[in-house]
């Protein structure tokens, strides 16, 4: 039965984002070095023999999890889902038979799937409408981002010791300039200082900022938010800001906002104060941002995603010192 997904919200996840394939995955690399011809062979008779055990969850699987329970607000006149996910692997079909079991076991409605034997999932993006993709693969990530198909996150490593996030609802928390909006400001602030970044942006707080990799995530989380039940701080979906931002260069930030259409619930201007104790407070499913120095922290307590920066970004290469 086709779908009509131009208001559902489409996840596209690897498997290795969804599950815990750490071992399998380090199995597979430690037998590429050793027994390069091997290898295929070795690592589809390392997962046919555990193939009935279930996969521990990874970073992405209680977003995942929680997306998909947002269906229950489905309306009996809808014609589409809210969210739909798709796993993307670069397994093979045979070796992802234990992704797809431990799908059934853990019971979650994901119905759709690709697995690509080794080659970039990125190029099926399209294919299946995706408007976010979290991936452990950088090279996968970077060639969706250059595109500008959909967003896209490399995510970290799960936190040992989350905070257990309440069920009934989809918490998700974003940095702002190079994820949100354009990476325009952001060169500034690092080209230029922390005084002429203030300056411009107090200058141009009326003018929106350009869209980001993750403005159209942002949108479409949006729509969704207008099938959902609204009204309450209980609302199924709860967006927050968390940028190092501060006065004046918040007010652009809000006019930005306001010119796409786009609420947002919570919004953090910290101004340099670190972000991590806010993120804990917040318990995000995940927290996008570009920047390993905050993903490093924030990461050991909540589930973080990177952004990477377009390759022709100049945030992607090394920059000119700051005039003395």
């Amino acid at each position: 039965m086709a779908f009509d997904l131009s208001n559902t919200l489409v996840v596209g996840i690897s498997a290795t984002a969804l599950f815990d394939m750490s071992e399998s995955d380090q199995m597979f690399k430690a037998a590429l070095e050793t027994d390069p011809e091997s290898v295929i062979e070795n690592y589809r008779c390392y997962m046919q023999e555990r193939e009935d055990e279930p996969l521990a969850p990874g970073t992405g699987y209680h977003l995942v999890k929680a997306l998909l329970d947002l269906n229950r607000h489905m309306k009996s006149g809808d014609k589409s889902p809210l969210v739909e996910v798709v796993v993307m692997s670069r397994n093979s079909p045979d070796t992802g038979i234990r992704v797809l079991k431990t799908i059934r076991h853990d019971q979650l409605a994901i119905t759709r799937s690709a697995f690509t034997g080794g080659e970039s999932v990125a190029d099926y993006m399209d294919a299946f409408d995706v408007d976010l993709f979290l991936t452990t693969n950088v090279e996968d990530a970077q060639k969706v981002i250059d595109s500008r198909r959909c967003a896209a996150a490399i995510l970290k490593a799960p936190p040992a010791n989350s905070p257990q996030i309440p069920e009934g609802q989809v918490r998700i928390a974003f940095d702002g300039d190079a994820v949100l909006f354009s990476d325009e400001s952001e060169l500034v602030y690092k080209t230029q200082g922390l005084d002429a970044f203030l300056a411009r942006e107090d200058e141009l707080q009326h003018t929106p900022m350009e869209e980001g990799p993750y403005t159209s995530l942002l949108k479409k989380l949006a729509k969704l938010q207008e099938r959902l039940p609204t009204g309450s701080k209980d609302s199924p979906i709860r967006i927050a800001i968390v940028t190092a931002r501060n006065s004046p260069s918040e007010m652009r930030v809000i006019n930005t906002l306001r010119a796409w259409g786009v609420y947002v619930d919570e919004a953090f201007f910290l101004g340099g104060v670190g972000k991590p104790k806010v993120l804990r407070a917040f318990n995000p499913h995940i927290f996008f941002d570009d920047q390993d120095v905050h993903l490093e922290a924030a990461a050991n307590l909540v589930p973080s995603g990177k952004v990477p920066y377009l390759t022709r970004s100049a945030l992607a290469g090394p920059l000119p010192a700051l005039a003395e």
